[in-house]
């Protein structure tokens, strides 16, 4: 199966990397023609456009910062959908809107291709490594035919069910990573100001039951002063605005989403869309006149797990309580 990817950015190129380092034949796309060329000195073709690519490959991939990105590399004046095959496969793992990944779908179906959202969640250090966690809502049979490239690209795969099902769990998930980098950012500066010191901080929050993924990985880069997860406020206030939406279809009161989207709105304001997501804890930090920093802590996170092929994850199922 040949496979074109478009998007080679934070995720996106670890993912493409990935496919290229384990044999896939791969061909590549994206508006930084550097960054198309890297991949080029390792082995991959490139597509002038995402019409040339679907000339070329059985399997397109994209992995963009935005549901209209998304939309141009499909619908618009170079997309690939006017070249599309019947049978061929779209795998949709930008974090986006999943009433957008639907109507797109549509779109793709009508020609007799087949698509799939996937999108990832654990980290750019889990990217590069294959062992990232996948999302994938779609049809059962389009699951089990893309199965051998998803457990390439990453360690747990999750069918999720009908699509658009992926896309509203990893706006779940990315809810709940900005929930603890804004409760770390604070826990972390009381623990500062309180003369508490900060290693001893990190491992007593690590080895309780306060402990979590984000605490694990942002915490460190937070503690170290680089705040650098490869992830910003502008994509926060994207994943966060796009759960408060998915919230508000259903009527669901929430309290806690507002107050976090807040949060890293006013972040964005005072220091950047493009500002790493964890310097959140800089709002805190300027009201304090303090650094919240430890001794020791790591630049960037890496994954520490080997490489090993992926497998699928099958949720528990069992009676409903009455």
């Amino acid at each position: 199966m040949k496979i074109g990817f478009i998007g080679l950015g934070n995720v996106g190129g670890k993912l493409a990397g990935t496919l290229l380092r384990n044999g896939h034949p791969l061909m590549v796309r994206d508006l930084n023609d550097h960054l198309v060329q890297s991949f080029v000195a390792r082995g991959a073709s490139s597509a002038a456009s995402p019409r040339a690519m679907a000339e070329s490959v059985d399997l397109i991939i994209t992995c963009l910062p935005s549901p209209a990105a998304s939309a141009e590399v499909v619908e618009g004046k170079d997309g690939f959908l006017a070249h599309l095959r019947a049978g061929q496969i779209w795998l949709e793992m930008s974090t986006t809107d999943h009433a957008e990944v639907l109507r797109l779908g549509a779109l793709i179906e009508a020609k007799g291709g087949l698509v799939m959202d996937c999108p990832v969640s654990g980290g750019c250090h889990r990217a590069a490594t294959g062992n990232i966690a996948i999302f994938a809502g779609g049809r059962r049979a389009t699951f089990e035919r893309v199965l051998p490239v998803l457990t390439t690209m990453g360690r747990r795969i999750l069918h999720t069910g009908p699509l658009g099902t992926a896309s509203r769990l990893k706006v779940v998930t990315n809810y709940l990573c900005a929930v603890h980098v804004a409760a770390l950012a604070e826990a972390l500066t009381v623990c500062k100001v309180a003369g508490l010191d900060m290693n001893t901080a990190y491992e007593a929050i690590r080895i309780s039951s306060g402990n979590s993924f984000v605490h694990e990985t942002e915490s460190q880069v937070i503690l170290n002063g680089s705040r650098d997860i490869n992830f910003t406020m502008d994509l926060v206030i994207k994943d966060v605005g796009l759960f408060d939406k998915l919230a508000q279809d259903h009527q669901v009161p929430l309290e806690l989403s507002p107050l976090v989207l807040n949060i890293f709105k006013d972040g964005q304001k005072r220091y950047g869309p493009r500002e790493f997501s964890p310097n959140i804890i800089r709002r805190l930090e300027d009201a304090c006149h303090t650094k919240v920093l430890g001794r020791g802590f790591p630049a960037e996170i890496t994954d520490d797990e080997p490489e090993e092929r992926g497998y699928e994850v099958v949720a528990r199922r069992g009676e409903s309580p009455a």
